[in-house]
């Protein structure tokens, strides 16, 4: 139960944090105005609140292993806003940036 915890943190994670950026560029880069990037700020730091609630108390780790979540995230989110469509190699990095993921949270260290 508690890796399914933190992989739903992760995955909370990831929707605050490429959501975010997402809103921060539509507002700068395709000039949709102050409210975008003020939602996508807002955003910003509601992943760094729900980054503090993995039951892992160490910051490097965490971080560490939210970068492969973060790399799949926001191919996944391309795909859903932009219509982007990921190459057999998008996949590929996807999917070892999930596995190192993994490793690094969810291997056993026997402590």
């Amino acid at each position: 139960m508690l890796i399914a915890r933190s992989v739903a943190l992760f995955v909370i994670a990831a929707l605050f944090e490429i959501g975010g950026a997402w809103l921060v560029w539509q507002g700068v880069r395709e000039h949709k105005g102050w409210m975008w990037i003020g939602a996508g700020v807002i955003a910003l730091g509601l992943y760094g609140f729900v980054a503090t609630l993995q039951p892992d108390a160490d910051f490097g780790r965490i971080l560490a292993a939210y970068g492969g979540v973060f790399v799949a995230g926001s191919l996944a989110w391309g795909m859903v806003a932009d219509g982007y469509r990921p190459d057999r190699f998008d996949v590929i990095g996807a999917l070892v940036c999930l596995a190192g993921m993994a490793v690094i949270m969810y291997a056993p260290r026997g402590h």
